[in-house]
């Protein structure tokens, strides 16, 4: 979970945004409607949004499910523009990326809003709220990258809500850091269309995407989404080349049964490939599912054994303390790279290379 405060905000007489009880503007004044928005069309008097599967149609006033995009004065306004609530700089274990950059310092920034409602979401402070409603840090997207390299990282991540749904600023600040030399990384749901998601690929380098489950009916009703769009998002990841690493959130009762686990794995093997790292990750009882029980440990251990049954070669556990988080050579099983949680504590790679055997370890490692 973030731990930066959300709060609710309130507008002052000159028309800024203040956090609750006062303080400084967390929207500057006259920037309430945000920046202009992009995908989207006109039809009417209301605007329908392109950005993602649910095609929200905006009358004036309104905002979309997302809570990050308003309709004023006939154009749609990204309100979380430049408005990060979270800001970090994280291992990029944490996000988790286990073959991406080891121990790189990632500069992680997060805007509030979402356009699922996963009933179980770790960080619902700030995904089920909009820009208008936490406590909010301006940066452009120059100011990101300057921060990046004043805290000396080599990444950029776009994360902790739904980077999607604040594609305009994503878009801009990882341009503005691949030109400065930044890696640019995303962790997202997936829940986007294709338009827009072919033009934010371009400027990324690696992205991981959660498949919360292998079944519609539980996207709809856990989730608030449907399956086939996340599908579609992670071939799209595989063919525009980006480097993609999957995560399974694995909640007792909702999407925890062997058949399940074996469909997500073989499709995972199938249309992504054999090499595609998959992060089974375990569920705390949170938000709307407070009143459930943590995933048993002997339930995801299953479900590993489930991923390497099925052809995957790299399969990992997160949440659990002191879980096994080492990669291994698929071909001489040796460990290459060790962890103890989010800190890499050997590396046995060589230009990408197990070094031990010389065999290639799939990964974005320089």
């Amino acid at each position: 979970m973030i731990s930066r405060r959300s709060c609710i905000g309130a507008l002052c007489s000159c028309g800024a945004l203040v956090a609750a009880g006062g303080g400084t503007p967390l929207l500057a004044a006259g920037a309430t409607s945000g920046h202009p928005a992009r995908f989207w069309h006109q039809e009417g008097t209301s605007a329908v949004c392109e950005l993602c599967p649910h095609g929200c149609i905006l009358s004036e006033g309104k905002t979309g499910k997302c809570r990050n995009r308003i309709f004023r004065r006939g154009t749609l306004h990204a309100l979380g523009y430049g408005q990060p609530c979270a800001v970090h700089v994280d291992p990029i274990e944490k996000k988790p990326f286990y073959h991406v950059l080891p121990g790189a310092r990632t500069f992680s920034i997060g805007v509030a809003g979402c356009n699922l409602r996963c009933k179980n979401c770790q960080n619902y402070q700030i995904s089920q709220r909009s820009p208008l409603e936490t406590d909010n840090r301006y940066l452009s997207p120059e100011k990101v990258v300057e921060e990046a390299l004043r805290q000396k990282c080599t990444v950029v991540a776009f994360t902790y809500t739904e980077p999607s749904v604040w594609l305009e600023y994503v878009i801009d600040t990882a341009t503005a850091a691949r030109k400065a030399g930044l890696r640019t990384v995303m962790v997202s749901s997936g829940y986007l269309n294709g338009a827009p998601f072919e033009e934010v690929m371009p400027v990324l380098d690696a992205i991981r995407i959660d498949l919360k489950s292998f079944s519609d009916k539980i996207y709809r009703d856990l989730n608030a989404g449907t399956l086939q769009p996340v599908l579609d998002t992670l071939q799209r990841a595989k063919r525009g080349g980006l480097w993609l690493e999957v995560i399974n959130l694995v909640v007792p009762r909702w999407n925890d049964s062997p058949q399940q686990l074996q469909e997500l794995c073989r499709w995972v093997v199938g249309e992504l490939g054999g090499e595609t790292p998959l992060h089974f990750s375990r569920f705390y009882p949170m938000y709307q599912l407070s009143d459930g029980y943590p995933t048993p440990v002997n339930t995801l251990e299953r479900a590993v054994g489930i991923a390497r049954e099925a052809g995957l070669s790299y399969v990992y556990i997160g949440n659990v303390a002191g879980a096994d988080a080492a990669t291994v050579c698929p071909g001489c099983g040796k460990t290459v790279i060790d962890r103890s949680g989010y800190t890499v504590t050997a590396n046995h790679l060589d230009d990408g290379k197990c070094g031990y055997c010389g065999g290639v370890i799939a990964g974005l490692w320089r």
